[in-house]
């Protein structure tokens, strides 16, 4: 009886290993709550195939857009905590709760894995504008409350947060516009129905390059290589002033831990590949690839951040 017994042991714990090393079994999905073709999903992508190379499996990218990300965060809350369904958010992850007020999930049905990616805002005018510089936006806020206008994609961006936490820190009366999304926001920007707006790296660039757009500041506490003479609104008119567009990875809640160590080297492994880094580097995006603890301790800070920001704003959902 003692060797069947000892037989059955080693054989439910060579079982149990064997179970364990087979992951990925499957197919793992990269959920993206944001809609195909934005910079978040232009990244995904990018990651995904590199960590499928990594992991020996297909990992794919889904989209889950609405509601400033919260369908798809609510679908990743919702998954089996196998390691198979993976969440890929950004900045607005932090800011819906305070948003939102009341969501079907919280940051507690989340395990933070990494973050991959900052990529700072540029504030941008349309090039005739008489606004030269930071100094004359200020100046013209400040002889004219409540007149000066600025564009965001919604509520819940960082485009608008951005803004927002311009206009408290320098104590600024002025107008906000929303748009259902970047791309139209610009726009008005171009042609003058709106004075300003914080706008991604990735978007704005190429704009600025060819004439269409003037950048006064960039949102990094540092500038940008891509706009190296674009100065920091930190190092200009506000220091400490902080806004990112973050992205990186969560896993739902309660994953095994040697599943969150596997997917965590695969995905710190993918960030270090030069040609992802370059492609990155291209958005305006810096690659990070931190620890599960200081990727919690840094969407903490982050969501006191914007909650502040959104109670002293009295920010609505639009």
């Amino acid at each position: 009886m003692k060797k069947i017994l000892t037989t059955l042991v080693a054989a439910c714990a060579l079982a149990a290993g064997v179970a364990h090393a087979a992951f990925p079994e499957r197919t793992i999905t990269i959920v993206v709550p944001y809609a195909p073709g934005g910079a978040a999903d232009a990244l995904a992508r990018q990651l995904a195939v590199r960590m499928g190379s990594k992991l020996g499996t297909s990992v794919i990218v889904d989209n889950k857009p609405g509601a400033s990300g919260t369908i798809g965060q609510a679908f990743v809350a919702r998954a089996p905590a196998d390691g198979y369904t993976v969440l890929y958010d950004a900045t607005p992850f932090s800011i819906n709760p305070a948003l939102y007020g009341s969501l079907p999930f919280s940051a507690r049905n989340f395990q933070p894995l990494s973050l991959v990616s900052l990529t700072p805002n540029v504030l941008i005018v349309r090039t005739d504008s008489p606004i030269k510089d930071q100094k004359d936006l200020i100046a013209k806020a400040r002889a004219q409350p409540g007149k000066l206008t600025f564009a965001s994609g919604g509520s819940g961006t960082v485009q608008r947060l951005a803004a927002e936490l311009y206009r408290q820190g320098l104590d600024l009366d002025m107008l906000h516009i929303p748009y259902k999304s970047g791309g139209p926001a610009i726009s008005d920007v171009m042609g003058g129905q709106v004075d300003f707006m914080f706008g991604t790296v990735a978007a704005t660039q190429p704009l600025i390059a060819s004439g269409k757009l003037r950048a006064l500041a960039i949102s990094s506490p540092k500038r940008s290589p891509l706009l190296p003479e674009v100065p920091a609104v930190a190092e200009s008119v506000l220091p400490g002033y902080e806004a990112y567009e973050w992205n990186g990875l969560l896993l739902p809640a309660g994953t095994p831990e040697a599943v969150v160590r596997q997917l965590h080297k695969a995905v710190v492994e993918s960030l270090q590949d030069e040609e992802l880094k370059k492609r990155f580097a291209d958005m305006g995006a810096q690659v990070v690839g931190n620890t599960p603890a200081e990727f919690g301790a840094y969407l903490q800070k982050e969501s006191a951040k914007w909650a502040e920001v959104v109670r002293k704003g009295n920010i609505k959902v639009d």
